[in-house]
């Protein structure tokens, strides 16, 4: 059974900078997207995407919120995803969560195309 585990979170002032890692445990398929998600307050129901990349690494997909200030990468060799976060901005503030693909290949941002999640981890953005 496949785990995942969001790390890299905490709170920073705005202009700042934070790394989001994601190990996965367990069996998972590698030929398969990975991806970012965040539900911002108020919005729990909703994930947003945030950013997705592709079983070989090769093609990524950004929210036009992001677009220029996050990088999105993964390691298969090592079971892991990592986000770069650049420029944050107080509307960046939300829980992130990683996630696995069960689309067969490229799922791009939508929710519904992920099957294994995280549990989170926290981002605050201070004015």
């Amino acid at each position: 059974q496949v785990s995942l585990m969001e790390s890299g979170g905490g709170s920073v002032q705005a202009g700042g900078s934070l790394t989001l890692a994601c190990e996965v445990s367990g069996y998972y398929d590698k030929r398969e997207s990975m991806a970012w998600f965040r539900q911002t307050p108020g919005m729990e129901h909703e994930y947003e995407g945030v950013a997705a990349i592709s079983p070989d690494g090769r093609l990524e997909s950004y929210d036009e919120s992001v677009q220029g200030r996050f990088t999105v990468s993964r390691d298969n060799a090592k079971n892991t995803l990592s986000l770069q976060m650049n420029r944050l901005q107080p509307e960046d503030t939300a829980m992130y969560y990683c996630a696995v693909g069960k689309c067969g290949g490229w799922c791009s941002l939508n929710p519904y195309a992920y099957g294994a999640w995280g549990r989170g981890t926290q981002v605050t953005v201070s004015p």
